[in-house]
């Protein structure tokens, strides 16, 4: 099934008009996943039951090597992608209209948030949004309450430190902590690339 044009344009990263007809079709999604959401946070299911709920959220099977902690947040939903051995804690926030891309491997520590939207600037339009999307690469680890911002890839096997704000790309194997991040060194057992 094809996804709606506005769908395509959030995940091309064009500005979406908030007063335009097609809107809609976001809010009739953001409704539909608040309500398969309550049932993966608040009713007692098993890890199978789950996956399946989250499954309807994104519109495709996620891997059963995949787990998903309760409660997890997510503005929109069908734009999370996930690969194999992703492991998300307690806690986390998606706003992932703009796709957030977690690579098999992939850690996101518990009360983390990854954004891909922003507003527009100009007050006459500050309601219209655009979206960039988030890559997390193959074994990267978001820390605890570490705030992933729009457009962000952080690196193959790199480690973004707990309360990190992340304004830039990640490195492939570095460590990188503060607000905004800052690299603090090589990803232990890492070998440097060879360029």
């Amino acid at each position: 099934m094809t996804e709606p044009a506005i769908f395509q344009r959030a995940l091309s990263g064009k500005p979406l008009d908030f007063t335009g007809a097609d809107f809609q079709l976001v809010n009739q999604t953001v409704q539909k996943t608040q309500e398969l959401l309550k049932k993966f946070n608040h009713i007692d299911q098993t890890n199978a039951e789950r996956r399946a709920t989250l499954s309807r959220v994104v519109g495709y099977n996620i891997p059963e090597s995949t787990e998903v902690n309760a409660p997890v947040h997510s503005d929109f939903g069908p734009h999370l992608f996930f690969g194999e051995n992703v492991y998300v804690n307690q806690g986390v926030m998606f706003v992932d209209l703009g796709g957030i891309y977690l690579a098999d491997g992939a850690l996101i520590g518990p009360g983390a948030m990854l954004i891909t939207v922003n507003h527009v600037e100009d007050p006459a339009h500050r309601r219209d949004v655009y979206a960039k999307s988030i890559h997390i690469e193959k074994n990267a680890w978001v820390g605890a309450k570490a705030l992933i911002l729009p457009g962000v890839t952080v690196g193959e096997n790199a480690i973004v430190g707990a309360g990190s704000i992340v304004t830039k790309d990640v490195p492939a194997n570095m460590v990188v902590v503060g607000s905004p991040v800052r690299i603090l060194r090589r990803v232990k057992g890492s070998t440097p690339d060879e360029n």
